[in-house]
């Protein structure tokens, strides 16, 4: 893929009106998630789920991409249609989680960098092969008092510039995922620090590996203060602190921020879309890639039967609809009402 290949795909994913789902979990946090609503967690029952998101009838018109675990790229619809082809017969483009974890990083107590880096060339040819257009590695940044550690900071930004040459190189684009934690007591301000601080130093490591900016989308978190901080910040404060910090810290020849949900609840994740659209206009398409935030409505709704496939799609349908208008500046609360209702 030439670079004007990649920046056509990477420019695809970012489009107007449209977002990316993550339905990348593995098979442990998958079980977990499963098993929780009561659901027996089996290849077959995940290949079930998984087609009540992938295959929803309309997504298309919301989602632009599709993040697929290594399990489910290679598995079929009740059709017997691979879950790549049906996608991409949808103009869904096909992407692929492709790093192995995150592991204990050492000399840095409880801090992590991410693996996969071996074999990964190789892996990625596959993928491709098998349909994959692009691809996600994410790297995991905890925060408290004296976290993160300049080796943890430098290791995760090292191997996420490296796995974006390789994608390129094997004509996928990198979706870039440095994920600063919301776990913890820390503040607004203790977030938009170190994700500044984290920001810059990915983006030296792209420069330095020559990883082209144009043919990336960036998925980082949003400033939020931790899950357990007295002081939870406001949509308002949340939109002008991720603002301020990606304008400091990500070129502008990035196509397009692809924001995480990181654990909030959908109807927060939308409002805070929202409020960065308001704040308009930007230098890189604005838009979301959420897991939970889309899907968790939709499990619920569905809990394992078939009988309610369909309540399990229209969940998830209202949720890509709201964060479709919401990273277009159209989504309010009084729509969400309606789409809740």
């Amino acid at each position: 893929m030439s670079a004007d290949a990649l920046e056509r795909t990477a420019r695809a994913l970012v489009t107007e009106g449209k977002g990316i789902l993550a339905a990348d979990e593995s098979t442990k946090t998958m079980n977990g998630r499963l098993q929780a609503q009561g659901i027996e967690s089996t290849a077959e029952t995940r290949r079930r789920y998984r087609e009540l998101l992938l295959l929803a009838p309309g997504a298309e018109e919301h989602i632009s991409g599709v993040i697929l675990y290594d399990e489910t790229i290679r598995q079929r619809a009740s059709d017997g249609m691979p879950f790549p082809r049906a996608l991409a017969e949808r103009g869904v483009l096909v992407g692929i989680k492709v790093d192995t974890g995150a592991k204990p990083l050492a000399g840095a107590p409880a801090e992590t960098v991410t693996e996969g880096l071996d074999g990964l060339r190789e892996r990625l040819a596959e993928y491709r092969e098998l349909g994959a257009r692009f691809a996600k590695w994410r790297a995991v940044i905890a925060v408290d008092d004296a976290r993160p550690t300049g080796p943890c900071v430098a290791a995760n930004a090292h191997a996420l510039a490296r796995y974006a040459a390789l994608c390129q190189e094997a004509a996928v684009v990198p979706i870039v995922e440095p994920e600063v934690l919301m776990e913890g007591r820390h503040t607004l301000d203790r977030c938009a620090q170190v994700t500044e601080r984290v920001l810059r130093a990915v983006f030296s490591e792209l420069a330095g590996q020559g990883v082209l900016l144009e043919g990336i989308v960036l998925k980082p978190n949003m400033v939020v203060p931790g899950a357990d901080c007295r002081h939870q910040a406001t949509v308002a404060e949340v939109a002008d602190a991720t603002l301020s910090c990606v304008r400091r810290a990500v070129p502008a020849s990035v196509p397009g921020i692809a924001f995480l949900s990181g654990g909030q609840s959908p109807a927060l994740a939308t409002a805070h879309l929202q409020a960065m659209a308001e704040r308009g206009p930007h230098p890189w398409q604005l838009t979301f890639s959420y897991g939970r935030a889309l899907q968790d409505d939709a499990l619920r709704a569905w809990g394992g039967e078939e009988t309610r496939v369909e309540a399990g799609r229209e969940a998830l349908l209202r949720r890509e609809r709201a964060n479709a208008a919401a990273r277009d500046g159209r989504w309010s609360p009084e729509l969400e009402r309606e789409l809740v209702a």
